[in-house]
């Protein structure tokens, strides 16, 4: 076994954002939402949800998106990706597929909480699932990646 050095350590911090990220939307749709909904008082419920959702977007801006830009970046960096390989065939193609989907996920998720905010709830429904959908499509993305 290779000894675990600094391009491991950095990638593993990718993909353990990349985790916690999709991880928590799983557990916040799966578990947290279908609790909060049965809870007696309409009041505690009404209360609860958002202040989660607003607890996740927190963590999501103030963690996960530097961690995972930042950690990226360097991974790029290090592979020598450059503007002009995003548009070659296999890795640049694949990882500039990956990005640009990022992109769309972290805009749906914005909408999600933009829509929660001026309170849409449909809006904002169909925006989290596509968020979540896009989200798990970039972690497929990214495991079809070679590693480095």
């Amino acid at each position: 076994m290779s000894e675990v050095g600094l391009w491991s350590l950095i990638r593993f911090v990718h993909v353990a954002g990349a985790a916690l990220w999709v991880g928590g939307q799983l557990v916040l749709t799966l578990v947290v939402l279908p609790l909060a909904r049965r809870l007696p008082a309409p009041e505690a419920r009404d209360r609860f949800v958002p202040e989660a959702g607003r607890r996740f977007a927190m963590l999501t801006g103030a963690v996960f998106l530097p961690l995972q830009l930042g950690t990226g970046l360097l991974m790029a960096g290090h592979k020598g990706v450059t503007w002009a390989s995003l548009a070659e065939p296999g890795y640049g193609r694949l990882l500039a597929v990956k990005l640009l989907l990022f992109t769309v996920v972290m805009g749906l998720a914005a909408g999600h909480g933009a829509a929660h905010a001026r309170g849409r709830p449909e809006t904002a429904r169909l925006l989290a699932v596509a968020s979540l959908t896009g989200s798990l499509g970039v972690v497929l993305l990214a495991a079809a990646l070679p590693a480095t």
